[in-house]
């Protein structure tokens, strides 16, 4: 998808800590850095994390129920709170409409708590899916039932996507791509190192032990899960890999309906499209050729025995949630504790918000801004924006490896990005959304289907309208922050903008290092090795010179190899190419939210010391404060296979090691750990 939203979700510690000792009696008033977590024992020349995090790092445990632990997951929990009793309320209430947008998200929630109704009902939902799955016969009864399954979100083989043109972002496409498997990456089914092979015998186990609750016996259950693992590795094989898939150029593959079909000839493509919706669309954007054309040879052999096993898999492991609590136990038992190392399950009601978050956001989202997000709060941020932006683009102007030309364009790219803050201007319209509540006779399965039917219905009516930029991909009660190619936007839902990223009342040095960074990574995104192959109105067009191009891949490079040397773990390495926009975002981001803050400090005068440390000093321990981290074992093998983010300890100084000012800011000198010599320090943006 073109929407890359910027999963730097990971941790949450507030940075306040009450008032500050200082020399400056305004700021005596406003929250800042907790000395209480820093380790001055150790120099900040030597491990930066440490000094910084080191005492907290020594009394903080990861909650048994998370795989992670740190300054945004912490945010995150207390959002959550915020969220959950806001909408606890709402459930609560019986006088609330039940047709009113707040109300369909109450009836949601209460639907996803009848534990009691969904253990009665067992596996009563997905009878009639496992029946139509047995009466397939061949590739024409699979498409005709494919078909069906995408207006209810996909289950398997292959699935559409509508959206933006990566090459005329004002008009809307459809994108043909491959469907979702049971492991989370390809590297799961076709690496050879240790953990790979470990997962995957782990997995086919899970499989076997789920495919007994829809009725498989022990026997039949574990050859299934042979047959399901091999058929899934046979799909995962010709698939992108995770560093290919970050080229939109790859990807983007427009053909006639007449190409796809010499492409995938076994498909009736013609009546796959009329089923779901979409006619005879005149284009469609293929995203993996390759795996359509080894997918018709899967098709060719028709074994299809492995085709039902498959998909009555695909069915269960896309429902357990919604399911008996026993089926969602066993089901989060291989993907939360196998997976990613949780011992314990989280909490139904913070389940229930996060789908209600992801489907009816943004009716909660009007009430959590209502109750949560002071209007001053968005217009100090919108005034350091200004700054953050104006210091990229002098940093850009001033580029010494950069031509005219290419630096023309860039600013003009810049000055062309629409930033989005705090909430929609316009909130989305569930109106022709049915939710019902238990006493009338909902369930979160049933709901869940309302939701993707009408969610693909609104998918479809796309096709006749232009894209519609002001759309959120977001709901406000979100911590997170994304930028959109396409819509060469960045946009910050409300609730990032809280401690320890941002504080309207707090001293500047330290929202600069916070949320000013975060703004400056946001920004960043749009020149990464990704972003930055899309011009100011959000197309897919080179505007590069072949100069400058070739010097930004070499300097991306060089620091793709900095991140790649990083071992988390004996034997697992970060993957410095995989993770290489979000690394460029770090640098870039860091950057300029500095700049920014330098010209804050010009304007608005400077504090001087507070609590002994200067507005840069402070600057950086700030940036370290949001990636306060820790993480099992588990969860970072996870990560550094399916997460374009590096692990936050490292986000937390890696960056500065190639930044200047953090040298001077705390005397670094060459003997000390991170130093890196002048000429080996990464500048890019």
């Amino acid at each position: 998808m073109k929407l890359r939203f910027d999963a730097k979700l990971a941790a949450a510690v507030l940075l306040t800590g009450g008032a500050l000792c200082t020399n400056n009696a305004a700021a005596q008033q406003k929250p800042g850095i907790n000395l209480q977590y820093m380790d001055k024992s150790v120099k900040p020349g030597d491990d930066f994390f440490r000094y910084v995090n080191g005492k907290w790092s020594d009394a903080t445990q990861i909650p048994a129920d998370k795989t992670r632990w740190g300054s945004f997951d912490e945010l995150r929990e207390n959002t959550n709170n915020d969220a959950l009793a806001i909408l606890k309320e709402a459930a609560a209430n019986k006088k609330l409409n039940p047709k009113s947008d707040q109300g369909k998200a109450a009836a949601m929630y209460r639907t996803i708590m009848d534990t009691v109704a969904r253990n009665k009902a067992g596996i009563t939902p997905l009878k009639p899916y496992l029946k139509k799955i047995d009466a397939i016969t061949d590739v024409k009864t699979l498409t005709a039932f494919l078909a069906e399954m995408e207006k209810e979100g996909g289950i398997g083989f292959f699935g559409v996507y509508i959206g933006a043109d990566a090459k005329d972002s004002n008009k809307n496409v459809i994108t043909l791509g491959p469907g979702r498997l049971g492991l989370p990456d390809r590297d799961y089914y076709t690496s050879e190192d240790a953990d790979s092979k470990e997962k995957r015998a782990k997995y086919e186990q899970h499989v076997a032990r789920m495919l007994k609750y829809i009725g498989y016996t022990e026997k039949d259950a574990a050859a299934a899960a042979k047959r399901i693992l091999k058929l899934e590795t046979e799909l995962a094989t010709p698939m992108l890999d995770r560093v290919a898939l970050r080229d939109d150029r790859v990807t983007y593959n427009p053909m006639s309906l007449a190409e796809l079909k010499k492409l995938s000839p076994s498909v009736n493509w013609d009546a796959y499209f009329a089923a779901i919706g979409l006619g005879k669309p005149a284009t469609i954007v293929v995203a993996q050729p390759k795996y359509m054309t080894e997918l018709d040879a899967i098709f060719k052999k028709k074994d299809v025995a492995a085709w039902k096993d498959y998909l009555k898999w695909a069915e269960l492991r896309r429902s357990a949630g919604k399911l008996t609590t026993g089926i969602e136990t066993a089901n989060w038992e291989f993907y939360s504790k196998t997976l990613r190392g949780a011992l314990k399950e989280e909490k139904r009601d913070t389940n229930a918000l996060q789908t209600i978050n992801g489907t009816l956001g943004e009716a909660l989202g009007q009430l959590y801004v209502a109750k949560k997000f002071p209007p001053e709060a968005k217009a100090k941020a919108q005034a350091m924006i200004k700054n953050v932006m104006l210091a990229f683009e002098n940093r850009i102007n001033h580029l010494p490896w950069m031509a005219k030309s290419t630096k023309e364009n860039a600013v003009k790219k810049l000055n062309n990005l629409t930033v989005k803050i705090g909430y929609p201007d316009k909130w989305k319209d569930y109106s022709a959304l049915a939710i019902a509540s238990p006493e009338m006779g909902g369930s979160y399965f049933s709901n869940s289907v309302n939701i993707a039917k009408w969610s693909w219905k609104e998918d479809v009516e796309k096709l006749k309208k232009p894209v519609d930029k002001t759309e959120w991909g977001m709901a406000p009660q979100i911590v997170n922050a994304y930028f959109n190619p396409s819509y060469n936007e960045i946009v910050f839902p409300a609730a990032i903008l809280q401690p320890p990223f941002y504080d309207y009342r707090a001293d500047e040095a330290v929202n600069y290092g916070g949320i000013g960074a975060v703004i400056g990574h946001e920004i960043s995104h749009g020149f990464d090795d990704s972003g930055a192959r899309y011009d100011a109105n959000g197309n897919l067009v080179d505007w590069w010179s072949e100069e400058d191009l070739k010097q930004f891949t070499g300097l991306g490079g060089d620091l793709a190899g900095q991140y790649s040397a990083l071992q988390p773990l004996p034997g697992i390495h970060v993957d410095g190419k995989f993770t290489l926009g979000e690394n460029i975002g770090d640098l870039g981001g860091v950057n300029a939210a500095y700049d920014g803050l330098q010209l804050y400090l010009k304007e608005k005068g400077n504090p001087g010391l507070i609590d002994g440390y200067t507005p840069e000093q402070r600057f950086f321990i700030s940036w370290a404060t949001i990636w306060r981290t820790k993480m099992r074992d588990e969860a970072i093998k996870n990560q550094v296979k399916t997460d374009p983010h590096s692990p936050g300890m490292y986000r937390a100084y890696v960056p500065l090691q190639n930044i200047d000012s953090f040298y001077q800011a705390f005397d670094i000198k060459p003997g000390e750990k991170l130093y890196v010599a002048p000429d080996k320090r990464v500048k890019i943006w």
